[in-house]
């Protein structure tokens, strides 16, 4: 394993700090969508009731007790019901706004390591075949056959690696954005379904 590394040389190194990177993005990503996932329709059925009952105090609580994108909107049209309906709904639209960024943060960077991770790793191709070639160049015939291996060595190991963290790379982050997105079309019906009910109660 250590020859393999070695053999790699500086482009290897840099494509197995991109892979650490995209494994702590993907990890943190995973633990946040956990943290904030919830039974929306429980935590929307007991806000509906206090709010039905006018205890807003009450539905507040609850909104606090439940952490997440969603309990965020439902706050922030609670604080604001007696805004005028289009105030409101606008007040909505920000506040799921402002939550977008927080869902998508660190997403971009591991797409930006899927693309660059393949495009490292044919740097190191080049650069273990100008090596090898080089070699070649130089002497006209080598007697020791490794000291042109280990050029062309070079350049399999990063190619194959670019391609080992890019592969994954590329599906965790399709997986991420088609949730963050999931997530978006809910707010935002969400936002709609809540101006209405709070337009009922106010």
């Amino acid at each position: 394993m250590i020859d393999i590394i070695v053999q790699g040389g500086a482009v290897l190194w840099a494509i197995m700090l991109l892979s650490v990177l995209a494994a702590a993005i993907v990890i943190e990503r995973y633990l946040y969508f956990g943290r904030i996932r919830t039974d929306e329709d429980k935590l929307f059925q007991r806000i509906k009731s206090a709010i039905a009952k006018r205890h807003f105090d009450e539905a507040l609580a609850i909104c606090d007790s439940s952490p997440s994108p969603f309990s965020s909107l439902l706050k922030a049209g609670i604080e604001y019901r007696n805004r005028a309906p289009y105030e409101r709904k606008e007040i909505l639209k920000d506040t799921a706004a402002q939550e977008v960024p927080r869902l998508e943060r660190r997403i971009g960077a591991l797409g930006t390591i899927a693309h660059i991770s393949p495009l490292l790793g044919l740097l190191g191709t080049v650069t273990g075949n100008i090596r090898a070639f080089g070699v070649l160049g130089r002497f006209g015939s080598i007697s020791d056959p490794s000291v042109l291996a280990k050029g062309i060595s070079e350049a399999l190991i990063t190619t194959a690696a670019g391609l080992i963290v890019a592969i994954p790379a590329t599906i965790l982050y399709n997986m991420l954005t088609s949730r963050v997105n999931a997530l978006v079309t809910r707010m935002e019906n969400q936002v709609n379904e809540l101006t209405l009910l709070l337009g009922g109660a106010s």
